[in-house]
């Protein structure tokens, strides 16, 4: 376990080595530290230069890491909003610098690829520990029964509230811990590692329940059931019998979610709300007619939309007029990435997005790279219910691993993507 905070290697790459690291653990908590290890790790990479990187700029992989932004600073020019398409300019610079960073790192990324998942998967755990920690804490300071743990009070975002995070946004990394510890659990023989690492699986399973996040939901249902025993599990009987254990979980959990009133009323009776059309004369609004009004604006300017910076100002008019006032006082988006991106750049800008996404997912496959594809399919599942590339955790959360899987994959072939171990010894 020491091999993930010691590695061999020279200076400079060690020191790049605890700035991966440290990004990576710093992703749960305040985008501060975030951003100051960022601009430490490109500091790191400009002083220890590797021109061999520079050829690597120039190629298809890196225009695709970097597309995202790209459309944005190109629907730039016609926006109607020109103050706010800056602001997501310095917010969305992240997805053009990291591929950059990666590509001058002298750094192997994929020789540790490895370790530094597992260590990012340890610290997802402890700050679930943390979190639950303080519930608890909570509920003995005010005297409250221990079945208040399941109570709306401290599920979604009232759970993730200590560490001040979108609880959508801190799930899609607990998905990603999760799939590594199961990994690691299939991989390791050491009965104490397997031991660990299932302590380990429960603790991120009971944290992303209380969270309830439903596209976080759908999305692991189809890596845990399908991708997992499909890319890690080679014979037929080890594949059944994962199969059996991962859909019978499966089907407590959901029962367990019907049987118990504040996940039910989150995973259940909201997803109704959801889509459901809000009759005139109620002033709460749904996703549902959140997505009819951008619909209306995007049948306005569909080839290249409303330019950069220009959704939740022109949509805030339209919440105001429809007495939408939870998300007027809210400013509100539109809770679709690809409903926004034909908001803001037209039919043009989502066919870069689809494409992105497209290019992702044909590289994880290809590579049978389950830790890839669950990443991929996070962001396809997500971006249905939220504008995940509007928000700093968002965004750090797509540049940072989009770049990450996309360089650590990089000549890697498909036996050593599935043999691959976790050298935790």
């Amino acid at each position: 376990m020491k091999q993930l905070f010691v590695i061999e290697d020279g200076l400079a790459n060690k020191i790049s080595y605890y700035h991966i690291l440290l990004l990576m653990a710093s992703l749960p908590f305040d985008r501060f530290y975030s951003h100051i290890i960022l601009i430490s790790f490109a500091v790191h990479t400009i002083i220890h230069f590797n021109r061999n990187g520079a050829a690597q700029v120039f190629t298809w992989r890196t225009l695709v890491l970097q597309s995202v932004f790209f459309v944005t600073l190109i629907s730039t020019i016609y926006t109607v909003n020109r103050a706010e398409a800056f602001n997501e300019w310095s917010k969305q610079i992240t997805i053009f610098l990291m591929p950059l960073i990666f590509c001058f790192t002298t750094l192997d990324i994929k020789k540790y690829r490895e370790q530094l998942l597992l260590s990012f998967s340890l610290v997802c755990t402890a700050t679930i520990v943390y979190l639950y920690a303080d519930a608890f804490l909570t509920i003995r300071y005010y005297h409250l029964p221990i079945s208040a743990i399941i109570s709306e009070a401290f599920t979604n975002h009232n759970f993730s509230e200590p560490i001040d995070m979108h609880a959508t946004f801190f799930s899609m990394q607990v998905a990603v811990a999760l799939v590594c510890v199961i990994a690691a659990l299939i991989r390791v023989t050491s009965l104490f590692y397997r031991l660990v690492f299932t302590i380990c699986a429960c603790i991120l399973l009971a944290g992303l329940v209380q969270l309830c996040s439903k596209s976080i939901f759908i999305a692991l249902f189809i890596i845990i059931n399908i991708a997992i025993p499909v890319t890690l599990l080679k014979e037929r009987r080890q594949r059944l019998k994962f199969v059996l254990v991962a859909f019978a979980m499966s089907v407590l959990i959901i029962a367990g979610i019907f049987l118990i009133g504040a996940f039910r009323e989150r995973y259940v009776t909201e997803l109704k709300t959801d889509f459901t059309l809000v009759p005139k004369d109620v002033t709460s609004d749904s996703r549902l007619a959140r997505w009819e009004i951008a619909v209306g604006f995007i049948k306005q300017s569909p080839i290249i939309g409303h330019g950069a910076g220009s959704e939740v100002g022109l949509l805030r008019e339209t919440f105001f007029e429809k007495k939408y006032y939870n998300s007027y006082l809210n400013k509100l988006n539109v809770h679709d990435e690809y409903l926004s991106f034909l908001f803001k750049s037209g039919i043009w800008g989502l066919l870069v997005y689809l494409a992105t996404l497209a290019f992702g997912f044909k590289m994880a496959i290809q590579r049978k790279d389950i830790f890839f594809f669950t990443f991929m399919t996070l962001i396809a599942i997500v971006s249905v219910s939220e504008n995940l590339l509007d928000v700093d955790k968002g965004i750090f959360f797509y540049a940072f691993f989009f770049s990450f899987f996309m360089f650590s994959a990089n000549g890697r072939s498909q036996n050593e993507s599935t043999n691959t171990g976790y050298n935790v010894g």
